[in-house]
């Protein structure tokens, strides 16, 4: 798991004296925590987040239940999503003010697996935030469509800045996430910092997850957490089958 060249310790967040907040937003798909959820929680508590920007969170049978344990366990409470999201989710510091969440799920194709988002609106200090968590299709045409969802959905949040992320199941060249590109900022294009590439975990070799943010935020570093003290190889390989996102974030006040 190669890091970036440009790879440096990362601010902590913090509050400034001016009302603008520097947070710490992860994107993790967890694969429903099939896998080793001691280890998942270990990789989250030690990126320090502010916002967790969940994918494939538990669906079924006790599914709040397991996500309410995974959040105590990594040092966060639930804020959004889940089963009322069809798999996306959101989790938060206590350090956030909610002002509001929304589940939405997406126009159903037959046959295909049921998509949705999951959405809030946050507080940091004098810093108000959207937030956005989504797992766009494996079918092309119907990515390229909800991608534009998304964009709508960013807009209809109501904030002058807003963070998006998640499993796009798509490539940097690819149009769906080239839209997204097109209209805000991909955290790794702007400011990379430790691994690239977050498919499959065993063997890295595509970017199919991302954090975006609206024009105005300022992205101080964005990438696969490797490196990161507390955030070991073992975990990272056995905590789920993706790496996660780390972004950190200057977002003004408003």
């Amino acid at each position: 798991m190669p890091t970036s060249p440009s790879a440096s310790p990362l601010p902590a967040s913090h509050t400034e004296l001016d009302g603008s907040a520097v947070i710490r937003v992860l994107s993790y798909n967890i694969r429903s925590m099939r896998d080793d959820t001691d280890a998942l929680a270990r990789v989250i508590s030690a990126c320090e987040p502010d916002l967790v920007l969940i994918q494939e969170a538990p669906r079924f049978f006790r599914w709040r239940k397991k996500l309410a344990r995974l959040a105590a366990a990594s040092g966060q409470v639930i804020l959004s999503g889940g089963a009322t999201a069809a798999g996306p989710a959101l989790l938060c510091s206590l350090r956030a003010t909610v002002e509001r969440t929304e589940d939405v799920l997406l126009p159903l194709t037959p046959g295909r697996h049921r998509r949705g988002f999951a959405t809030a609106v946050v507080r940091f200090g004098g810093a108000r935030l959207g937030v956005l968590s989504c797992h766009l299709s494996l079918h092309q045409d119907e990515r390229y469509e909800q991608a534009g969802m998304l964009l709508d959905r960013l807009g209809h949040l109501g904030t002058r800045y807003a963070v998006a992320g998640g499993d796009l199941n798509d490539r940097p060249d690819g149009r769906t996430f080239k839209r997204l590109a097109a209209a805000l900022q991909d955290g790794w294009a702007i400011r990379p910092w430790g691994g690239e590439n977050t498919s499959a975990h065993t063997n890295p070799h595509q970017r199919i997850d991302a954090i975006f943010a609206t024009q105005g935020v300022e992205v101080l570093g964005c990438g696969v957490p490797v490196g990161l003290p507390g955030v070991t190889e073992q975990d990272l390989r056995t905590a789920t089958d993706h790496l996660p996102v780390l972004a950190v974030l200057r977002v003004p006040a408003s």
